[in-house]
């Protein structure tokens, strides 16, 4: 029996980095998994969110290389290209998850959502960018970048040259919480949130959009509670959490308590910028209701239909 039979909303999120590294190869497993998505969904509403750092990456790239040949190609900010990333993601979860409904009967239940996310403009994050996005450069190349546009910080990046940090500010509000809400109510699977939504910050009756990244299982962690849901599902790369990562002692979890996890988290057990978020988030997700009442799970997505039964994946709760 899955272990989200009888529940209400559910929240998958989908790791960017776990969805190929093509439009192509993009929309052939997204077709594989759509089918455990749709399992998912038989049980009650369900949300799904999804990353796009590799995305994000690609175009920045593009419009980098673009702009170096062609003086008429614009510069496009971050905000934008996550938009772009929420279209065309949010379009190929759209088609995957339609096209395996219409083979149950039932097509036509699907939408996606440009989502905004409203973050604290004095989020320590902003003085702290750690988050590196788009294509590596050597040093010349980041320090004439740094040179013309001064607010632009390049760091290296595991020996590989150098990248682009960005602030990653905690998700305060999902600004279209309302529109998902209505969607599920009326029976509409619901995209929304992509790359933890395009962030926003808000000055008296003004909203301005920054160039930031928000974690995206931070804002689904946040989605799931506000939308009341039972359960946090993160798809990954990896198929379970796991101590002690790459080493003799590597432990792999099948379950996880609040408690221990929190511990394991001060205790640096997991990657910053890798698995720690996951993990916070679902810790988040799972303290913040009754004990009992709400439950995390992390895998990988090629698992996520033998997760929801059990086997595999690591359940945490509170």
């Amino acid at each position: 029996m899955s272990i989200f039979t009888g529940a209400s909303t559910t929240v998958v999120a989908l790791g960017g980095n776990a969805l190929g590294e093509t439009p192509d190869d993009q929309l052939r497993l997204l077709r594989r998994c759509a089918g455990a998505l749709v399992d998912i969904a038989e049980a009650g509403p369900l949300i799904v969110t999804h990353g796009n750092g590799p995305q994000v990456g690609q175009i920045t790239r593009a419009f980098s290389l673009g702009a170096a040949a062609d003086p008429g190609v614009p510069n496009v900010d971050l905000p934008e290209m996550g938009a772009m990333t929420q279209g065309y993601i949010g379009e190929h979860l759209v088609r995957s998850l339609d096209e395996e409904l219409t083979l149950r009967g039932r097509a036509g239940r699907v939408a996606a959502l440009v989502t905004r996310v409203e973050v604290d403009g004095d989020d320590p994050a902003f003085a702290n960018p750690t988050k590196p996005i788009g294509q590596f450069l050597n040093r010349d190349m980041a320090l004439r970048r740094m040179a013309e546009d001064p607010s632009q910080v390049y760091a290296e990046d595991a020996g590989r040259g150098f990248r682009r940090l960005v602030a990653s500010p905690l998700p305060r509000r999902i600004l279209e919480l309302g529109a998902v809400r209505a969607l599920a109510d009326q029976g509409f699977l619901v995209v929304a949130g992509g790359g933890g939504g395009i962030p926003i910050v808000r000055s008296g009756d003004s909203m301005r959009a920054v160039d930031a990244v928000i974690d995206k299982d931070r804002s689904a962690a946040l989605l799931a509670a506000d939308l009341g849901a039972s359960c946090l599902v993160i798809l990954t790369a990896v198929h379970r959490v796991a101590t002690g990562w790459g080493t003799p002692r590597q432990e792999w979890l099948s379950a996880l308590d609040a408690a221990r996890g929190r511990a394991l988290v001060e205790a640096g057990e997991f990657a910053e910028g890798s698995m720690c978020p996951k993990v916070e988030a679902a810790l988040d997700f799972v303290e913040g209701a009754p004990k009992g009442a709400r439950r995390a799970i992390i895998c990988a997505l090629a698992d996520a239909s033998r997760a929801l039964s059990g086997e595999v994946g690591t359940l945490i709760t509170a």
